[in-house]
């Protein structure tokens, strides 16, 4: 046999180059017209190589991704009812959920801190801010994540026992998920402003707001909340930060029932204002209905699947569906973006908020190629929208089955977020988020994107590595 001949033509027949992260090698074969590939590969992140391996002849995995995944694009979230705090997850005075992993009031962010304060201010646990504070310092508030209760908060996510909170139903697996009713932007609590207009609003919310979206749904027996989303997709949001057509649908769904639900006239035309006015509105139903989706896909032993990404202002952290209710943390970055007003980057607080679990289903960061308007918002080109929904296919389990991008010939956004493929190919997921001011008391003070740490994921996969060994 001649040994030569499966390499006889590799001089003489044209050939196609593949070039991996020497850029010297891609200039090169360039200058001399050589047709080439440049594949953008690195080494798996430090001492993680080993861990990818186990979980890789792991028995368990695919078939767990594959049901992961599954049930998290299966979801049928519909929302039902508005509940207070105290009824929907149990919370009592002095007890507070707050946005992303455990947190304690030492280590916690002037935003978060601010946010607190606020809620005590509103709850009548406190006069005045520095009595909140010293309250909270002295140890009288016992704190706890959102997620830990089956809900969802945006930025700080302070929830306090009275507010008022939308329930979402997962009618295909049963579950429910929560999340307080969004305030409008500027100096709202979720950003950590604590002034007498932001408890007033708070205190209306309560009273009036709360008790007319509840008189609403129950009146429309209901919202299918996975329909508006796929619309909203189609009409040009990406469900994160821009909310525009989704919060202008709910709107057409909600008045009628309002208007035949004996309201006081005075009170119809502020709720019905307030909500018109807010184009962020519906953001605080994407958010459970994002969780009421994810949550079923908890607990699948071998699943390299997240189930949550969060943000509480000082950690960002993870849960994987193959290790529970275990939290993956690192320091949170502060985010990239467009500023308002006067403010700079050093007037930003670090990454916060529950809000990256539109991410963790498929919206968010990883459709922005259907609303490339987010750029206007958020900063960058509209190339770079189109770019990062691309991106996402490299990390991801699967294609969403129902939320589509018309600009992709309606393929289904990248869904299932795999914590090996980002180990892997070192890409991280998109998040664009708002930023709140470093100081409490501040608010909003822009917009833009977050770089979420590496080491949350190669923890993540240790873990799983760990697991499968066992």
């Amino acid at each position: 046999m001649n040994h030569e001949e499966p390499f006889s033509g590799l001089l003489t027949e044209p050939s196609t180059v593949v070039t991996a992260g020497v850029e010297l090698f891609e200039r090169t074969l360039a200058a001399q017209g050589v047709d080439h590939h440049r594949v953008d590969w690195r080494p798996p992140d430090d001492g993680t190589a080993a861990a990818i391996a186990r979980i890789s002849a792991d028995p368990r995995t695919v078939a767990a991704n594959e049901e992961a995944v599954s049930r998290l694009t299966s979801a049928e979230p519909r929302w039902t009812d508005v509940v207070t705090a105290s009824e929907a997850v149990g919370i009592e005075r002095g007890q507070f959920l707050h946005a992303g992993p455990p947190l304690t009031w030492e280590r916690a962010s002037g935003p978060m801190r601010g946010a607190l304060i606020g809620a005590m201010l509103y709850e009548g646990m406190a006069g005045t801010p520095e009595e909140a504070a010293d309250i909270a310092a002295r140890g009288g508030i016992e704190l706890s994540p959102c997620h830990e209760h089956g809900a969802v908060g945006p930025m700080a996510g302070v929830v306090a026992p009275s507010m008022p909170m939308f329930r979402v139903e997962n009618a295909a697996f049963g579950n429910t998920a929560y999340c307080s009713l969004n305030e409008g932007l500027g100096k709202v609590l979720r950003y950590g402003a604590f002034g007498p207009e932001v408890i007033e609003r708070l205190q209306w919310m309560r009273d009036v707001l709360g008790p007319a979206m509840r008189a609403a749904v129950r009146a429309l027996d209901g919202m299918d909340l996975r329909a508006l989303i796929t619309q909203a997709l189609q009409m040009g949001d990406e469900l994160h930060n821009r909310n525009r057509a989704a919060s202008a649908l709910f709107v057409r769904e909600v008045v009628p029932p309002l208007l035949e639900a004996e309201l006081d006239p005075r009170q119809l035309a502020e709720v019905v204002r307030f909500i018109n006015g807010n184009e962020h509105f519906f953001l605080n139903l994407v958010m459970p209905a994002a969780k009421a989706a994810a949550d079923p896909a908890r607990d699948l032993p071998g699943s390299t699947m997240v189930v949550a990404v969060a943000r509480n202002g000082t950690d960002f952290g993870i849960q994987v569906s193959g290790t529970g209710d275990r939290w993956f943390t690192a320091p949170a970055e502060v985010p990239d973006g467009l500023f308002l007003g006067g403010y700079t980057v050093e007037d930003a607080n670090p990454d916060i908020g529950d809000s990256t679990i539109t991410e963790t289903a498929g919206l968010g960061g990883f459709a922005m190629a259907a609303a490339p308007a987010i750029v206007r918002f958020i900063g960058g080109e509209v190339g770079q929208a189109l770019a990062a929904t691309r991106s996402m296919y490299q990390i991801t389990l699967a294609e969403h089955p129902v939320y589509q991008v018309p600009i992709l010939e309606f393929r289904g956004t990248p869904v299932g977020i795999d914590v090996t493929k980002v180990v892997r190919t070192g890409l991280v997921p998109v998040v664009n988020t708002g930023i709140a001011g470093r100081e409490a008391g501040t608010g909003q003070v822009g917009a833009g994107l977050v770089t979420p740490p590496m080491a949350v994921f190669s923890a993540a996969v240790r873990a799983l590595a760990d697991d499968a060994g066992a």
